[in-house]
């Protein structure tokens, strides 16, 4: 289960329940607010590679998407280098 995104489809697609969400490849900043959008505030955030909570924001509003989106990139890469 090293791929969390991979990991959400293949248990998505066996019926397990699961925390519904974007689990894409298209990584786009307005992308991802868009995806946000649909499912409504406030989303997590979450780096796909890790654990231990690295990697992970709540935004709690669009005003603090874009913030929020690069500080989960920046720890990820600190890290994971990814």
């Amino acid at each position: 289960m090293g791929s969390k995104s991979e990991s959400k489809h293949i248990m998505d697609a066996a019926k397990v329940p699961i925390v519904k969400g974007y689990h894409g490849d298209e990584q786009a900043p307005e992308f991802l607010l868009e995806e946000s959008r649909k499912i409504g505030f406030p989303v997590m955030l979450k780096a796909s590679l890790g654990g231990g909570g690295k990697g992970m924001r709540i935004v709690m509003n669009e005003s603090e998407f874009f913030d929020q989106l690069e500080a989960a990139k920046r720890e990820g890469m600190k890290s994971f280098g990814d």
